[in-house]
């Protein structure tokens, strides 16, 4: 295997396109593992004989495995060679899916749900990987095709194991995904090629630089609140739809719910037209509509009396119509992220993620909270606010 130059565009247009395919499995199949627990808690927690709180934390402790992995292990993107970077991390994921699966108590699963986290940013690495493969004027497109993958196995996870566990059970969830990780990792190291950084600071300097990365690139810090915005909402009404479908209103079981989890992964066909728009240099008025459509699927929600079969079809276009809008934003992020320089391009993932990815953190928490205290109208205009505010700072963006 060839090693690939630092610019990574020398040797893209030799890249072939399975590649690309492989990267966006690749990314699918690992941020699936952040999300398998999260329907599953109540299973989980009974049988590890964890407290109402306990249980509670088993998605904030996965949050905060991968946002620690964001700002510690993805930079090291720009100092490491990729391949063996990315086996690497994916190893911690493989050993903490085992240690989720082994564990007898609340304070096992807990710590294996944070390293579960820290091993999924194998994925960050991947996509700024990606983009080094890329010539510059398909970037966007193949960062795109990359994300389609992400954004499908975030879709799929939660409705995928809530259905292998009505047959089976939750331990039968991480089995699959070990067997799958494992099998992954042997792909990746004999499939991608090399990639060697070019000599750069130490990890201490190379950590101490995302700050003046974080205050001297406008674009990063406007890029990454955008998409806090549309990932808050994201959270959020994937957080309380759930709720909303299993109260009495529609009555839904977990494997109904599931069927409109699996609907709503439509809207991941957004990300690689998002790319290809971003190549032909049309960012700004796709950013636009992006952000008004995470607006739209609110509304959406309240032009039918809640409960009737007509109430159900609009939420899930809803759904659909939220996941393209939030897909696309992700995509032009990126693609704009990465055009400012291949030396530190790693950096800049790992705080464009880690910044939405709070946004995200809050959009749950605050759909909880409103879904308890108002029901889906309170949370579903909390989610509706969300975007309206990341456009209307967008709107404060100079051309050019």
């Amino acid at each position: 295997m060839s090693d690939i130059a630092s610019s990574g565009a020398a040797a893209a247009p030799d890249t072939p396109g399975w590649v690309t395919l492989l990267m966006a499995v690749a990314c699918g199949m690992i941020a699936a593992n952040l999300y398998y627990a999260q329907p599953l808690i109540g299973l989980i927690s009974h049988d590890l004989g964890m407290s109402p709180g306990a249980a509670g934390l088993i998605v904030t402790m996965t949050q905060v495995g991968y946002g620690t992995g964001l700002l510690f292990l993805v930079p090291l993107g720009d100092l490491i060679e990729n391949r063996k970077l990315i086996v690497s991390v994916l190893s911690i994921a493989v050993l903490a899916l085992i240690g989720a699966l082994l564990a007898r108590n609340d304070v096992q699963f807990l710590a294996s749900a944070l390293f579960i986290g820290i091993g999924s940013v194998a994925i960050q690495i991947i996509v700024p990987f990606a983009a080094y493969l890329a010539p510059a004027e398909q970037r966007g497109r193949v960062v795109g095709n990359v994300m389609s993958g992400l954004m499908v196995g975030i879709m799929l996870a939660r409705p995928v194991s809530s259905l292998i566990t009505d047959f089976s059970s939750w331990h039968v969830v991480f089995i699959l995904s070990i067997a799958m990780m494992v099998a992954l990792g042997l792909v990746l190291l004999r499939a991608l090629p090399r990639r060697q950084p070019p000599p750069g600071p130490s990890y201490g300097g190379l950590i101490a630089s995302m700050v003046m990365l974080v205050r001297t690139t406008p674009i990063l810090r406007r890029r990454a609140l955008y998409q806090a915005g549309m990932f808050g909402a994201f959270s959020l009404f994937w957080t309380t739809s759930p709720l909303w479908l299993a109260s009495p209103a529609f009555g839904m079981s977990q494997s109904g719910i599931a069927l409109v989890a699996l609907a709503g992964a439509a809207g991941a066909v957004a990300a690689p037209i998002a790319g290809r728009i971003a190549d032909h240099g049309w960012s700004r008025p796709a950013s636009a509509i992006a952000m008004s459509l995470g607006a739209v699927a609110f509304l959406l929600t309240h032009l039918a009396e809640p409960g009737s079969t007509l109430s159900l079809g609009l939420l899930i276009t809803a759904a659909i119509v939220l996941d393209f809008g939030v897909s696309a934003n992700l995509v032009l992020g990126q693609r704009l992220i990465y055009a400012l320089g291949d030396e530190y391009r790693s950096r800049l993932n790992g705080l464009y993620m880690a910044t939405f990815f709070c946004g995200g953190a809050i959009g749950s928490a605050l759909g909880g909270w409103a879904f308890a205290q108002g029901g889906w109208n309170a949370a579903s205009w909390i989610g509706f606010s969300l975007p309206v505010l990341a456009l209307l700072f967008f709107a404060t963006e100079k051309r050019g």
